[in-house]
């Protein structure tokens, strides 16, 4: 019996600063890569992957946000999204993620608006037959630093040591960049601050524990936060996507 993939929190309530001024009129999950807005592309992996319900927490230009995922959902494009509206602040990664906690499992992914992948349609559902709740809080997706799109000369945010865990960096370069997208337990949002607080308070409290654990991605992951990225992840897109000459 194959068990049902857990859902997904996709975070999609921030301000985009970096990403002006494109952003100034538009959501920076609403941004076009390759033709496509990469919330789209975010969605459209999961529900490849066999993810059937989505939570995506809106604030800035919220009413974009709520228009196109229920474009989404009147074409019959999967996975079904539940709406998390942050009307007062935004509740950062972490806020955000308990917000949300009701329309959610006791394990759930979250994941970026602004990166995704090719290349890897299996990441998600290994990820899943992986994750042991009994000894993960988190199964973090890695990205190897070297073949990162998007990150030019980023040293790195984790390695992994000889029991599995995860370390992050310290003084020198690490092999793997955090691709934005986790498996966890709901069971880590106990005891968390009362408002906005980042998700890395978590990464953090799992390490501590010795529960802090990764995936690595098998195929191509790229990041895109400002606009001069767009332009280097079409490129990629546009390599990979080719065809091979002399097949």
């Amino acid at each position: 019996m194959t068990l049902p993939m857990p859902p997904v929190m996709v975070l999609a309530a921030g301000l985009g600063t970096r990403m002006r001024p494109l952003t100034d009129t538009r959501p920076k999950p609403l941004i076009k890569v390759g033709g496509q807005a990469m919330l789209d592309r975010v969605l459209d992996t999961f529900a490849h992957a066999g993810v059937e319900r989505a939570v995506v927490n809106t604030h800035y230009l919220s009413d974009q946000i709520e228009a196109h995922c229920g474009a989404r959902i009147r074409a019959g494009r999967g996975p079904s999204i539940t709406l998390s509206h942050e009307v007062d602040r935004p509740m950062e990664t972490g806020g955000g993620v308990v917000r949300a906690l009701p329309h959610l499992d006791d394990i759930f992914f979250t994941t970026n608006s602004d990166s995704f992948w090719v290349g890897d349609d299996h990441a998600l559902p290994a990820m899943a037959g992986v994750f042991n709740p009994d000894e993960m809080d988190m199964l973090l997706l890695l990205a190897p630093r070297h073949s990162s799109i998007g990150l030019k000369g980023h040293p790195g945010d984790f390695a992994i040591i000889d029991d599995g865990t995860l370390v992050r960096r310290g003084h020198f370069p690490v092999p793997f960049n955090y691709t934005g997208t986790a498996l966890m337990s709901a069971d880590l949002f106990t005891d968390v601050p009362d408002g906005p607080f980042s998700i890395n308070v978590l990464f953090d409290r799992a390490i501590e524990r010795h529960r802090l654990y990764g995936y690595i991605l098998r195929g191509q992951w790229m990041t895109v936060g400002t606009p001069d990225a767009i332009e280097v992840a079409e490129t990629a897109l546009q390599r990979i996507q080719a065809p091979k000459q002399g097949v």
